[in-house]
């Protein structure tokens, strides 16, 4: 841990990443949502796509996936291999292809084919988790939500602005201390942030524009 020179204000550090950010690529959900593709439904499946896979992977992936169908009528009428073929790219995609089929025939049979903007009901599904639950409410419901993924639980135990082994404890620590005005944003922030610049290893501390606030934490060696 390095020690700082100004304190850590979480409103100028929102400021200074929005600029950071700006000439990066998008974090995918929302990507995809700046292209059209706004509805509860294709953000969460969107989501599920991304799991353990590239952004550079996840768009391209959910594209092909909605050529084929957008709403939960149109991928219910689909079958297990034609989603499967359609997000091939992606990891774990045979799974998935069941888990979006079985989302989609729900959706229709209990919820008139409408995905309800409720956590409970989301995290319900099989394949999906707190974090792609919160993000696709977060962007899709514009519900206050906090999409913690690597790099959201990374780079703020970084700055020492929280301090939580796992990512769900890092959500809660989040939620506890995070202002509720930033609780979308901050994913969309984030993830390209620690693409790009606060990377896992040898992050880009020389030229960050958080040098001045950022605790440093665990970091050993560094651009």
């Amino acid at each position: 841990m390095t020690s700082v020179s100004h304190p850590f204000d979480i409103h100028q550090v929102i400021q200074r990443l929005r600029q950071a950010v700006a000439p990066l690529p998008k974090a995918a959900l929302f990507d995809l949502y700046d292209q059209g593709y706004t509805s509860l439904f294709e953000q969460l499946i969107s989501c599920m796509i991304s799991i353990r896979t590239y952004d550079e992977t996840t768009v391209p992936t959910a594209l092909s996936l909605f050529k084929l169908g957008r709403t939960p009528e149109e991928v219910s009428l689909l079958d297990a291999a034609q989603i499967d073929h359609a997000i091939r790219a992606c990891t774990y995609h045979e799974a998935k292809a069941h888990q979006i089929l079985a989302i989609a025939q729900t959706t229709v049979a209990e919820y008139q084919g409408e995905l309800p903007c409720d956590a409970d009901v989301l995290t319900g599904f099989r394949g999906v988790g707190p974090k792609c639950a919160n993000l696709a409410l977060g962007i899709a419901c514009q519900q206050p939500y906090i999409g913690v993924d690597i790099h959201v639980h990374r780079v703020t135990n970084r700055w020492g602005y929280v301090a939580a082994k796992t990512p769900e404890k890092t959500l809660k620590s989040l939620e506890d201390k995070l202002p509720r005005e930033y609780w979308i944003e901050i994913n969309r922030l984030l993830v390209p942030f620690g693409k790009h610049i606060c990377t896992g290893t040898l992050p880009r501390c020389s030229t960050c524009v958080l040098s001045d606030m950022c605790a440093q934490v665990g970091v050993d060696k560094h651009r």
